[in-house]
């Protein structure tokens, strides 16, 4: 069982940035497909980011294109923790945002092939 804990959420103005981290724990990461999530009240949940592992220490970053070129996702395999960096943030950003996990199969931007969920942490820009 993999259990995720998102951090750093907050309050910022547009223009500002933000670094999300999600602890793992509970097993490895090291293999799984870790992404990020979020959720703006009223809306559906959304991809924002993934990153895939492609074998050795290689892995691949995808991205929503409203986020690309803003946010970076990162991963630290031996803390066993994921980050999201976020920069230049819009109102448009301001949403609870959630990592997860997949145990197995390629990069995704599909909520139902994410086997594990955090909590999620609270994003607010201001305008």
């Amino acid at each position: 069982q993999l259990h995720l804990a998102e951090f750093g959420g907050g309050l910022v103005q547009a223009g500002g940035s933000l670094r999300l981290s999600c602890a793992a724990s509970g097993r490895t990461i090291k293999t799984h497909t870790m992404g990020w999530f979020r959720q703006a009240r009223g809306k559906e949940r959304e991809f924002v980011s993934t990153t895939v592992w492609i074998g050795d220490n290689t892995y691949n970053a995808y991205y929503a294109d409203a986020v690309k070129g803003r946010f970076t996702i990162s991963r630290d395999d031996a803390k066993n923790t994921l980050s999201l960096q976020m920069n230049i943030l819009t109102p448009e950003d301001t949403a609870v945002y959630y990592c997860a996990a997949r145990s197995a199969g390629p990069w995704s931007d599909e909520m139902r092939d994410y086997d594990y969920w955090g909590q999620g942490t609270q994003v607010t820009v201001s305008s």
